[in-house]
């Protein structure tokens, strides 16, 4: 019996590798003769850089970049075994976690961190880049990241705005001829779960301002700036993405990636799955077990088990998704090719507890689901 194990990671609590060593090990208490394969997962969200490091038998790369307000913190990004791949996170650098919120506000917030993961990826020579562009505090249409790669944004006085969103109003040109060379060698690829667009009602600044600190009055003032960002870009660049799908993302960042570098926006479980081979993995399995921390009504949309289902659905092998908490219509993931699910949790507890006890009760679990699959069996 051949048995692919791809989860997320279980959040707060374990790496998706952790999760897949509980997994395994619950299994082999009842198939120990079975063949087992590791495939760690991510979304695009936070522990993709950890996620594909593992699959890919990479290493983390940590550097001193620029954080949202311009403070050094310490970043990070990981590099295929192959050396071939860059994975970004850019919350790694341009994160809310990295502001406190009394000083959140997306005025003035920067991607400038960002660009720098970026430079310090391509001068190492890689050839692919894949970005995750979730979690951001940020809301300056990419403009510090560009800024950093070498880009001109350039006020009436020719000089590069002032970093943050704010400092979009004062743009009159953009000047791309000392943009970083190197980027022509590097295909980029943006996993992004959202389909935002730059600007109006659903866009960057007014479905996600709020929460990176903003006011009713600056919010409104973001759009905007990014509208009349937008409107540069087709100036200068001919290309319009102010009503692309993806383009809000991460503040913007989305767009600037399509716009300036020619990025390709994808679903972050898919993209990931195909830089993992995931297809070739499950083809000829006999059982796919994924999960995450959490599985509910939304986990259908784009979220790790359902592309993982997904893909085994189209060989017709059954899926087993575990998860540490199942709420709201969970049930829906049985429409998208998960076969069952369970919850790891045995008894009420606090949530520090459950997070503490993630391993052991993902073997517990596990080892529980293969002996009624080893009863299921013998009674055939």
């Amino acid at each position: 019996m051949k048995i692919v194990i791809a989860p997320d990671s279980f959040k707060e609590s374990l790496t998706a590798l952790e999760a897949a060593n509980a997994i395994e090990e619950g299994f082999k208490k009842v198939f120990p003769d079975a063949e087992y394969l590791k495939v760690p997962m991510a979304d695009g969200g936070e522990g993709t850089v950890q996620s594909l490091v593992d699959t890919t038998n990479g290493k983390i790369q940590t550097l001193t970049v620029h954080g949202p307000l311009g403070e050094l913190v310490e970043g990070f990004y990981g590099i295929s075994g192959d050396g071939k791949l860059a994975i970004i996170e850019m919350a790694a650098a341009s994160g809310l976690d990295l502001v406190s919120p009394s000083e959140r506000n997306p005025l003035i917030t920067s991607t400038w961190g960002t660009g720098e993961l970026i430079q310090d990826a391509i001068n190492k020579g890689v050839k692919e880049i894949l970005i995750g562009i979730g979690g951001s505090a940020t809301n300056d249409g990419g403009a510090g990241m560009i800024q950093c790669l070498g880009g001109k944004l350039l006020d009436k006085e020719g000089q590069q705005i002032v970093p943050g969103g704010v400092g979009l109003a004062d743009l009159v040109s953009i000047d791309l001829s000392e943009l970083n060379p190197k980027l022509k060698e590097v295909e980029i690829k943006v996993a992004c779960d959202v389909d935002n667009p730059f600007t109006g009602p659903k866009g960057a600044s007014y479905i996600y301002g709020f929460q990176k600190g903003g006011t009713a009055e600056q919010v409104e003032q973001l759009d905007k700036n990014l509208a009349y960002f937008a409107s540069l870009i087709r100036q200068y660049l001919n290309k319009d993405i102010e009503f692309v799908a993806g383009a809000g993302a991460a503040g913007g960042l989305g767009g600037a990636l399509m716009a300036f570098l020619d990025a390709k926006l994808q679903n972050g479980g898919e993209l990931v799955s195909e830089l993992v081979g995931l297809a070739e993995k499950i083809c000829d399995a006999d059982l796919v077990i994924t999960g995450e921390g959490g599985i509910n009504h939304q986990t259908i949309y784009g979220k790790t088990p359902i592309c993982v289902a997904k893909i085994a659905q189209k060989y017709q092998v059954p899926v087993i998704a575990i998860a540490g908490s199942l709420t709201g219509n969970y049930e829906t993931v049985y429409e998208h090719g998960v076969t069952a699910v369970f919850s790891i949790l045995s008894e009420l507890t606090s949530l520090e507890t459950a997070l503490e006890m993630g391993y052991e009760n993902i073997r517990k679990t596990t080892q529980n689901i293969a002996s009624v699959i080893q009863l299921s069996q013998s009674r055939l």
